[in-house]
């Protein structure tokens, strides 16, 4: 009796482990889903405002002008932020990117002093940089302005992806919830018997269902904890390569996706144990085989 005592209590520490285990993955990917979709705003922000818009100077602009021009964009309702680029800083760039000297041959500068600005993200719209194109080139000391139309045009469909995103996000939230359900069922099923024994010698159906419910909400919490943690480490690592990612970062917000995870973990742990354990005590002794 007592070794077969030990043999059921390894088999639910076991499947206790397993199931947080399971909870805990398929709560790292509901809570990175949230990650995305609450900060999917601020990435298309991010995206549309590092486009850059080169307004390039005449060769026979004063210093007077320039300074002129550059008091103009920097009132510019649609300018997030811009600096100026002289020759010398054009020469170094150039240089920068692999390619060769050219004054090793020439005496003469030739590339042109430019403003390079970054819009706000509003504004990044092919129909509306047209209209700002015309306004700049309007002005006799610019010679030419230069973005990346087809990123501009591509970024018209982000919109559409976020719908589609969502879509995607909550019929992933509703698989992973089944998910979270069966695993947890499953490591239920493995204390059938104990269960059924209880019932038998005159327990109550609250006092079987007392201890495996603490448990329930005690392994819901350690997977929402392991979740949040494994998160984390990933939005670190991903900062990591991505250095410009951290503007995006809200605490507000990832404390309420942890809150959130938390009472997921502990709601469906609960539910889903409470479950099985009335399932298990309405079957009758040869079902449960």
């Amino acid at each position: 009796m007592a070794t077969t005592g030990k043999m059921t209590s390894r088999k639910g520490r076991t499947s206790y482990i397993m199931a947080i285990v399971g909870v805990s993955l398929v709560l790292v990917l509901l809570g990175f889903l949230g990650w995305m979709g609450i900060n999917y705003s601020k990435l298309v922000d991010y995206f549309r405002e590092s486009v850059p818009v080169q307004v390039f100077l005449r060769e026979t602009t004063t210093e007077a002008a320039k300074d002129s021009l550059l008091a103009q964009v920097k009132v510019m309702p649609y300018v997030k932020s811009y600096s100026y680029k002289d020759k010398e800083t054009a020469r170094r760039e150039w240089q920068s990117m692999g390619n060769e000297d050219f004054m090793a041959f020439i005496d003469t500068n030739i590339l042109p002093r430019s403003i390079e600005m970054n819009l706000k993200s509003q504004y990044v719209v092919p129909d509306t940089l047209k209209k700002i194109e015309q306004t700049l080139l309007a002005n006799t000391n610019v010679t030419d302005v230069k973005y990346p139309t087809n990123v501009v045009g591509s970024m018209t469909i982000l919109r559409k992806i976020g719908f589609v995103l969502l879509a995607v996000a909550l019929i992933l939230a509703i698989v992973v919830i089944v998910l979270i359900d069966n695993t947890i069922r499953l490591a239920m099923f493995s204390n059938r018997f104990l269960i059924k024994t209880m019932q038998m010698v005159g327990a109550t159906r609250w006092f079987i269902a007392k201890p495996m419910n603490i448990r329930a909400i005690i392994n819901g919490s350690i997977s929402a904890g392991i979740a949040i943690a494994v998160i984390w480490a990933m939005l670190l690592s991903i900062q990591q390569v991505v250095p410009e990612l951290k503007t995006l970062h809200d605490t507000k917000l990832f404390i309420l996706l942890c809150v959130l995870l938390l009472i997921l973990g502990v709601a469906i742990s609960l539910f889903s144990t409470h479950r099985s354990v009335i399932k298990y005590l309405k079957m009758k002794l040869d079902d449960l085989y």
